[in-house]
């Protein structure tokens, strides 16, 4: 369920944090729960919460402009064998952005890597996936196809 990396090296990385930060927070923290007796760790950076500018493009394509802020959580953790997991999520969601930071070191670790990318990590994908396929699916009810007939005259 996660996209090709592309041959960039942090990419897997990046992949896992995408599904984490876009992922339900209660289907997160069910997840996260399944887990059972985690590694101990401390917080480097207790979740806090900020703004981001947020840019968009004219058509996706053309220049960049500020559209707004949005409001972002963030978190590292530390765990004891020195592994340091991070997350960004967006709103004001602290318990979120620690399950994420914690799921990111444990991502890292040889030990947990397999289990929390089989528990965590595929199942919320394919969640996300689900949902935006039933979002598309719901829009693409109200599309409307436009056709220009051509009168016999010309």
């Amino acid at each position: 369920m996660i996209s090709d990396t592309g041959g960039q090296p942090h990419a897997p990385r990046a992949a896992w944090m995408r599904v984490m930060a876009l992922a339900d927070p209660q289907a997160l923290a069910g997840a996260y729960a399944g887990l059972g007796a985690l590694p101990g760790y401390r917080k480097l950076r207790a979740p806090e919460t900020g703004m981001a500018m947020v840019r968009g493009r004219a058509g996706g394509t053309g220049a960049q402009f500020n559209l707004g802020e949005l409001s972002v959580t963030r978190c590292t953790v530390a765990f004891d064998d020195g592994v340091v997991g991070t997350a960004y999520v967006r709103g004001r969601a602290p318990r979120h952005a620690e399950q994420a930071a914690v799921l990111d070191g444990l991502l890292q670790m040889d030990a947990w890597r397999e289990r929390v990318r089989r528990d965590v990590i595929e199942p919320l994908a394919r969640a996300h996936a689900e949902q935006a396929a039933a979002r598309a699916a719901a829009a693409g009810q109200t599309r409307v196809d436009f056709f220009t007939m051509v009168r016999g005259e010309d």
